[in-house]
């Protein structure tokens, strides 16, 4: 559990989570995996301390995660891969978008029918 002066803390690495656009948390919940009235007791992560969600993630503006054993995307069907890699890519972007604006923890997600195109 984060202290009043902390974010939340990472869960594989200790360290605080700083940024909203770091947090595998928040875009898991932009995605739609978690929902509001979890965020506050679900373990938090960094991105790249967590490869198997990060690793979907395709933009310049993020540099690539590999994730090595039995998640790694490059061992996984080429239509989920595709599938998965639209909906992360497009929740991290979202996240981006939405960091420092101002706007209720309830705008965040992404819509519905985005969130399964």
């Amino acid at each position: 559990m984060a202290s009043c002066e902390q974010g939340y803390l990472c869960e594989v690495c200790g360290e605080e989570v700083a940024e909203i656009v770091e947090s595998e948390l928040y875009l898991r919940y932009v995605i739609g995996e978690v929902t509001a009235a979890e965020l506050s007791g679900a373990a938090e992560r960094h991105l790249r301390c967590s490869p198997t969600l990060s690793q979907f993630i395709v933009d310049p503006d993020f540099e690539p995660v590999v994730c090595e054993g039995p998640f790694d995307k490059r061992t996984l069907d080429p239509d989920y891969v595709a599938e998965r890699e639209r909906l992360v890519t497009r929740g991290w972007r979202r996240l981006r978008e939405v960091a420092g604006t101002g706007l209720s923890i309830a705008e965040y997600p992404l819509a519905k029918a985005e969130a399964t195109t």
